[in-house]
């Protein structure tokens, strides 16, 4: 008997999960594939952002109709993080005489080495690497036996680029997501999932504008899980940034808000949508309001959630300045390198054209480019 575990957040389940499953079945010759939804997986700062009994619900309806698949509740029953070493062992308890697999993507697989009790893993189970889009695992065999004196094994097919937080940043903003299988799309809306009442600014900016923010949520949540910054943090932070943008100072929805002196006009809805944000669209958590409240200006000492949204707002794909893609691939590097040659780059910018310099963004500007002269 054959049998493999494909475990998960699966926050949401998505098509290329299921087409990953059909594959294993029929590379593997499996007679049996468990699907586990994971009740806290360890690489995720905040969990999950559905609960676990609606990410079983889902993945029930996308593995319905795949032969020789059993959605299994066990990790979400355990409660607690969800280390794969301690399922791999009761895999091997339940199926003692089987032949067992344990499915990894390819970027899962990089991770590995670093993964709790990797060698109690691999005693329980073999490895197989699934590759999705450029993923690639080649470079990676000569170094696994090195370490682990055995081998993953691959599979052939390789996925499509699709992502369940591409795909949670899509609901959010009320967009049709990519690779959502159509049942589980009318479970998640009759659910009412990953929708968030803060998506009603959204309607405070132009049609343009909020295609902007879109592409900033996207873009700051992608790097916000390498930083351990909260998902909900990362896009909350992003799909309000500019809710001030276009409401003017006179309006009744800033009564009550009084703007620091000499904020010139390009930068005052900084601070106008951190206000928006706390009093009419009631986010409490003081980390989303300073990084929207800083985010076209910068300032010393930010937070990394302070620096993940003042670069995705400067970095989305709809920008075009010169030097973009250079920033862009730093982004992904080291952000606080990026930060302070932004910021540079934007002083000396400012003062070629004339234009005033905020004193905050001066002041972040010596601050960041102090610290990456330290470092040299």
């Amino acid at each position: 008997m054959k049998v493999a575990l494909f475990g998960g957040s699966f926050d949401p389940v998505h098509s290329e999960h299921v087409r990953l499953a059909e594959a294993a079945i029929t590379e593997l010759g499996l007679d049996l594939l468990l699907v586990m939804p994971s009740y806290v997986a360890p690489h995720k700062s905040a969990g999950s952002v559905a609960d676990g009994k609606k990410r079983l619900r889902m993945c029930q309806i996308a593995f319905s109709s795949l032969p020789k698949t059993e959605v299994s509740d066990f990790e979400l029953l355990k409660g607690g993080t969800s280390y794969s070493y301690l399922t791999c062992r009761n895999f091997r308890e339940r199926f003692p005489d089987a032949e067992r697999y344990f499915l990894v993507g390819a970027d899962m697989l990089e991770n590995f080495f670093c993964w709790k009790e990797p060698d109690d893993i691999l005693q329980n189970v073999t490895l197989v690497a699934c590759r999705r889009g450029k993923e690639g695992v080649n470079d990676l065999h000569e170094r696994f036996v090195a370490r682990f004196h055995t081998d993953f094994l691959e599979l052939s097919f390789c996925g499509e680029e699709v992502s369940s937080t591409e795909a949670r940043v899509a609901l959010a903003f009320g967009k049709e997501p990519r690779g959502i299988e159509k049942k589980v799309l009318e479970y998640i809306r009759r659910e009412g999932l990953y929708r968030y009442s803060a998506a009603q600014a959204l309607e405070l900016e132009t049609p343009e504008r909020r295609e902007h923010s879109y592409r900033v949520a996207q873009l700051a949540v992608k790097r916000a899980e390498s930083l351990h910054v909260p998902f909900e943090q990362a896009l909350l932070s992003a799909m309000l940034h500019d809710c001030g943008k276009y409401v003017a100072p006179n309006d009744p929805r800033l009564k009550g808000f009084t703007p620091p002196e000499g904020v010139p006009a390009p930068v005052l809805h900084q601070y106008t949508g951190a206000y928006l944000a706390e009093h009419l669209f009631g986010v409490e958590d003081g980390e989303i309001l300073r990084a929207i409240m800083y985010h076209t200006s910068g300032r010393e000492g930010m937070s990394t959630l302070e620096k993940l949204l003042y670069l995705a707002d400067l970095l989305e794909e709809g920008r075009t300045f010169r030097g973009v893609e250079e920033l862009r691939a730093l982004f992904w590097e080291d952000l606080d390198a990026c930060l302070a040659r932004s910021l540079k780059e934007q002083v000396e910018y400012l003062k070629s054209t004339g234009k005033p310099v905020y004193p905050l963004t001066l002041q972040a500007e010596r601050y960041y480019s102090a610290i990456e002269n330290a470092k040299n």
